[in-house]
């Protein structure tokens, strides 16, 4: 009987526990793209409240404090980026359609695939000086995917579809830094133009090392 009244017991804890951690996600699926629009300065709890429409104490009852969940935040939807990206790229089989198809996620910054906009942008910007949390954490998104890129150019070049000529860093870099400047001003602007026009160099440039297989 001992045994069975136990078993009961760990069941309900598992049950708490478990409802625990969706409210948790729950909170943080919605209060991601709030962060990601508005900035950390810029959201307040109300607009936590508001999106999840719970009251204070279910959101204190998670969360010790609106810092505790921007940084969950970041972390769920860099984490949403990467899965878009791995799942992008490896559905192509050459490095070059690889790079094509990461740089069209990008294609149209006025309706990002990411709600909210490029986060790498909006918390970068947000948390220059500010927050070293969130920086260091934009700065791992960025090391790595940079790494990431630089592997895939670097396998095109061992696997002679790239010439030798390319420089996977400073292209890798280049993809970065245009991307992000473009996404900055096509949403200034509102307009798709800046970012298709270097989109279109980005491709060309890539194209020009790639070696005609016979």
């Amino acid at each position: 009987m001992f045994k069975i009244r136990l078993f009961g017991l760990i069941l309900r804890l598992m049950n708490v526990k478990g409802k625990a951690e969706r409210t948790k996600q729950f909170i943080i699926e919605q209060a991601a793209p709030i962060f990601n629009s508005k900035g950390i300065a810029g959201t307040t709890i109300d607009d936590i409240l508001a999106a999840t429409k719970m009251a204070k104490g279910g959101i204190y009852g998670n969360f010790e404090n609106k810092e505790a969940i921007s940084i969950a935040s970041v972390d769920f939807i860099f984490g949403k980026m990467s899965a878009r990206t791995y799942s992008v790229i490896s559905k192509e089989k050459t490095a070059v359609k690889k790079l094509f198809a990461f740089i069209d996620l990008r294609k149209n910054p006025l309706v990002p695939f990411i709600e909210g906009g490029c986060p790498i942008l909006n918390f970068g910007v947000d948390s220059d000086n500010t927050n070293p949390a969130v920086k260091k954490k934009v700065k791992a998104m960025i090391e790595g995917s940079m790494i990431l890129f630089i592997d895939i150019l670097k396998q095109g070049i061992a696997e002679g579809e790239l010439s030798e000529k390319l420089n996977p860093e400073e292209y890798c870099l280049k993809v970065l830094v245009m991307l992000e400047g473009a996404t900055l001003v096509s949403r200034v602007t509102d307009s798709v133009k800046p970012m298709q026009t270097v989109i279109k160099i980005l491709k060309s440039e890539l194209k020009s090392f790639e070696i005609k297989q016979v």
